[in-house]
């Protein structure tokens, strides 16, 4: 008698179990009107799921993640804006983030990216044409209206590194004007404000300081090496010596790659540091905030050359005979 009582108790249990997980997973939530509904970068099905349930598209975060689990979705879930509805079943909701079917998508634009490199960026996520992109920054400034002083010409150096929630489904030229005016209001918010009386402290114009941050941004590839860098070209600079800075000679040659040949010194351009004093005319590189602050802040010492090791990092020197020396030991390394 009291095995059966078991039982019964046991699959009475399991009905209600069932029918609360069928609920959960199967049926709207209910209601009406439409929800949009953010899903960040990185998040998991279970993450998913919480937003989800704490706008009210579903019911269960646990319920969906079962779902998106049997379905064989969890790792195929895109991040993005969405706009869905309480009437939607789980199933549908599942499906449309499944499919990336988004009214907004994240774009990453990491630091130290050039104009044409973000304009790749943007078409491989489906988002907008690079060539249209590039031709947009680099002659039309002048019809971006900012609060800060920008060239006229190219808005290479203004375009913010970080990730933006990008409109799609928009007119491909719409769309375009708007990110980039989004990437410069990101600057101003970032940069020309806070940053406003350091700028002028350092008795460099907003142009040189963010000139001088792409070369930072694009030579050093360690974070404690920002402030060394910044150190080396300020004493440079102070000192009437040209930067040779070989980040320089790549943008002037168009092409990145991991070395700069001898030949390659003798591109006639005003951008090529080897063959002409002073700061390049504009960035090279849109910078981040992190390589901003060391140029207005450069470490106080007074090294005049650094040369790159393997790895990365630099050797830096206060004489050419030290910097011989460093030459000759990075050169040992690399054999």
């Amino acid at each position: 008698m009291r095995n059966r009582a078991l039982f019964w108790t046991g699959l009475a249990v399991v009905v209600v179990v069932g029918c609360w997980a069928a609920r959960a997973v199967l049926l709207p939530a209910g209601g009406s009107g439409v929800v949009n509904v953010q899903i960040p970068r990185g998040a998991s099905a279970g993450d998913i799921g919480r937003v989800l349930a704490g706008r009210g598209v579903i019911r269960s975060a646990f319920g969906f993640r079962l779902l998106a689990h049997f379905a064989g979705n969890s790792a195929r879930l895109h991040p993005g804006a969405y706009t869905l509805s309480r009437s939607m079943t789980p199933l549908a909701v599942l499906d449309k983030i499944a499919k990336g079917d988004a009214y907004a998508l994240w774009i990453t634009c990491p630091e130290g990216f050039t104009i044409r490199q973000i304009g790749e960026r943007l078409e491989a996520e489906g988002a907008g044409d690079a060539e249209r992109f590039y031709n947009q920054a680099r002659f039309g400034g002048a019809s971006f209206p900012t609060s800060f002083p920008h060239p006229s010409d190219s808005l290479e150096g203004y375009l913010f590194p970080d990730t933006y929630l990008a409109l799609v489904g928009e007119p491909e030229g719409k769309f375009i004007q708007q990110f980039i005016q989004e990437m410069l209001a990101c600057f101003e918010r970032k940069v020309a404000v806070p940053l406003a009386a350091d700028i002028s402290a350092s008795g460099m114009s907003l142009h040189e300081i963010v000139t001088l941050a792409s070369l930072i941004e694009r030579e050093a590839k360690i974070p404690r090496d920002r402030p060394l860098v910044s150190a080396v070209l300020h004493n440079r600079l102070r000192k009437n010596m040209r930067l040779e800075c070989d980040a320089t000679v790549l943008y002037a040659l168009g092409r990145h790659r991991n070395r700069v040949l001898y030949r390659d010194l003798d591109v006639d351009s005003p951008y090529n540091t080897y063959r002409y004093a002073g700061l390049p005319p504009g960035p090279i590189a849109n910078p981040g905030l992190a390589s901003i602050q060391a140029a207005l802040h450069p470490a106080r010492v007074d090294y005049l050359y650094y040369v790159a090791r393997p790895d990365g990092s630099h050797i830096f020197s206060r004489t050419f005979a030290e910097h011989q020396r460093a030459r000759r030991i990075v050169r040992k390394d690399t054999l």
